[in-house]
């Protein structure tokens, strides 16, 4: 029987989903049994996270800036690195950054953001896989309180259950690159 740490990894995977579906763990358990490196948004990184959970839309776009800026930045490194080097499992892509500014930001906010995406974005590379980790919104809450991270506190049900509607509609008409959708509910990849 053949596992899927005998055959050679996909060069580029991404593992995407809505937050406290498991997707860091996700990418530090493939890319150990995969030998990749990793590369990880870094939310704790982000001064305005904090604001964001507690007020809300007047905080949603330094915020969401930051977070376009620190992962445009990880790409550009990432299209600079060896393509001799190791596959690499990442928890996000840049595609996905949209989706927050379009649930978060009023509608001047998000013609300013998407004139910054325009100009910022960085040409990335085709994943050779995403995975699309799904899980019921009373699952993620459990899972988001499990963990108990001070900046998470804050996030509303109605919230959570639009990110994750968002999500859905996205990865309906994704079709860059393969894409393989797991209910996440029954898996603690943790």
């Amino acid at each position: 029987m053949t596992c899927i740490t005998d055959l050679n990894p996909p060069g580029y995977v991404v593992v995407e989903g809505p937050i406290g579906v498991g997707k860091t763990s996700l990418v530090r358990r493939l890319a150990e049994s995969f030998g990749s490196d990793t590369l990880l948004e870094n939310a704790e990184e982000n001064p305005f996270l904090d604001r964001f959970y507690q007020d809300g839309q007047p905080a949603a776009l330094p915020t969401q800036l930051f977070f376009l800026f620190q992962r445009s930045k990880q790409l550009q490194a990432l299209r600079q690195r060896d393509m001799f080097r190791t596959a690499l499992v990442a928890d996000f892509m840049l595609e996905k950054d949209p989706l927050f500014a379009r649930l978060n930001l009023d509608e001047e906010e998000l013609k300013l953001y998407e004139q910054v995406f325009a100009r910022l974005t960085v040409e990335t590379p085709v994943p050779d896989l995403v995975v699309y980790l799904q899980a019921p919104v009373e699952v993620l809450m459990q899972r988001i309180k499990k963990r108990n991270r001070k900046v998470e506190r804050m996030i509303a049900v109605d919230y959570l259950q639009r990110l994750c509607d968002i999500y859905t509609e996205f990865f309906y008409y994704y079709n860059r690159s393969p894409l393989l959708i797991i209910n996440a509910a029954d898996i603690n990849p943790v």
